[in-house]
């Protein structure tokens, strides 16, 4: 999907100056607040951004000042990892 958007000039000169690359930004903050809205999975955050591994991803989120999603299952799952590699 391709979106026109207007910014007001003296937005657009300000915002120019801190970010090169206005339409990447763009998309950085939309896939942060979709993943902090629980609208995408943080694979899809990876897909979306070209990073490759999970670290990357989670880097980026945390740059974002966007909290990990971090179920009961997936803390159920890392202790059973754990008890698992103690034997």
């Amino acid at each position: 999907m391709k979106l026109t958007l207007d910014i007001p000039d003296i937005l657009a000169s300000r915002v120019q100056e801190k970010w090169d690359n206005l339409p990447e930004k763009v998309l950085e903050i939309l896939v942060a607040e979709a993943y902090k809205s629980e609208l995408i999975t943080r694979a899809e955050v990876g897909r979306i951004l070209n990073l490759p591994h999970r670290l990357q991803v989670d880097k980026f989120l945390k740059q974002a000042g966007v909290y990990l999603q971090y179920e009961l299952e997936d803390f159920e799952q890392d202790l059973e990892i754990l008890k698992q590699l103690e034997k």
